[in-house]
């Protein structure tokens, strides 16, 4: 979500720990993010394998803490509302377990843009060309008619393999740049 909203997982994730990040990674299962991103594992059943010893800790807490701290990237509502408004189809393609709910709940994200390929529900992350595929097919337009934006290049690069113009997402103001050379909003 590091395109439109903030990721808790580098500053808010290890604080609710009393960790620094290099701590809680070092202790963290990481075995279990990306079955838990594709949908193969539920919010209870993650959290139980959160840390590598299977330590207890309050879940319901730490899912409170993680939606307090999702708030919108610097200038990105008022993006989304202007692209929204100027009527451009917008839709969430994120590698993101069922933690979207919070993030819904947090910011009603829905009001700009669907949640349409988030990974906990299509079974596909990025960069897995079928995950751009699906998208392409499910929206009925060819790959060359979609732009993708990430904060990642490697997902923008795969992207591109598929055809589709993608950005990498820098900053709001560079974003907007983007989008105006190819049309997307006024000049």
């Amino acid at each position: 979500m590091g395109t439109l909203v903030h990721d808790p997982f580098f500053d808010e994730m290890p604080a609710f720990f009393g960790l620094t990040f290099e701590a809680m990674w070092a202790q963290k299962s990481k075995a279990h993010w990306f079955p838990f991103e594709r949908g193969e594992l539920d919010s209870d059943a993650y959290l139980a394998r959160f840390f590598e010893d299977g330590r207890a800790f309050d879940h319901e807490a730490f899912l409170a803490h993680l939606r307090a701290s999702y708030r919108f990237l610097p200038g990105i509502e008022a993006l989304l509302r202007e692209l929204h408004d100027d009527g451009v189809p917008l839709h969430a393609f994120s590698n993101y377990p069922v933690w979207f709910e919070l993030i819904e709940e947090q910011l009603t994200l829905s009001r700009y843009l669907p949640w349409s390929f988030v990974s906990c529900r299509t079974g596909l992350r990025k960069p897995d060309e079928a995950a751009y595929r699906l998208a392409a097919t499910t929206l009925a337009r060819p790959p060359s008619e979609c732009v993708f934006i990430d904060d990642r290049e490697e997902n923008c690069e795969a992207a591109r393999r598929v055809g589709m113009r993608s950005f990498r997402y820098v900053d709001t103001d560079t974003l907007r740049r983007d989008l105006k050379a190819i049309g997307l909003l006024g000049t």
